[in-house]
């Protein structure tokens, strides 16, 4: 089975990438999807983040996350702690999709991951798509979002390897600034050559 990662900075159109694998039948581990669940109602993180970060939401509700994005970028030593807290769930929920992929015999599965290179994972994978945008549309995208300003942007954009060297170290080079039909045919051509 192999291993593909797929990741992509911030407003470069990975989320839309990763629907069109899901589309075409490539069964994908998606991380935010599982830090989600993990900080969502009765999520198996939630009592450690209420501990460690007071009162930001309850167990039956989940966790605000806005409030608790809000903390861990105004303190590093806040988002170390939370980062401890989340990423062994994170792995041990991705190693339960993997065995489940290598019960039905797989041929790919695609890992969902967002800091793909500054956490490592790179090297758990046999190919690496990566997702870009020119800089201006991937900035003009990502000051769409709610709550989203050029401050929090660029305090993301500095915690992540640059497009440039993201693009440098991928397998498939994917833009996603050329239109959804040309990015999933791009796409579809390279998963049929695997």
């Amino acid at each position: 089975m192999k291993l593909i990662g797929l990741t992509g900075s911030i407003a470069t159109g990975k989320s839309t990438v990763s629907q069109m694998c899901r589309d075409a039948g490539v069964p994908i581990h998606d991380a935010d999807r599982a830090v989600h669940k993990l900080l969502g109602p009765y999520g198996a993180a939630v009592s450690d983040v209420l501990f460690h970060f007071g009162d930001i939401g309850s167990i039956s509700a989940g966790i605000d996350r806005q409030v608790l994005g809000s903390l861990v970028f105004k303190e590093p030593e806040k988002r170390q702690q939370l980062e401890h807290i989340i990423h062994p769930l994170v792995l041990q929920d991705r190693e339960k999709f993997l065995q489940a992929c290598h019960r039905h015999k797989c041929r790919h599965v695609i890992l969902d991951i967002p800091l793909l290179f500054e956490t490592g994972s790179d090297s758990e994978c046999d190919k690496v798509i990566v997702v870009w945008a020119p800089e201006w549309m991937q900035r003009k995208r990502a000051l769409l979002r709610y709550g989203m300003t050029a401050e929090k942007l660029d305090a993301i954009l500095s915690r992540q390897v640059s497009q440039v060297v993201k693009r440098r170290l991928a397998d498939l080079v994917l833009p996603s600034s050329l239109g959804r039909a040309e990015t999933r045919k791009r796409l579809l051509r390279w998963l049929r050559a695997l």
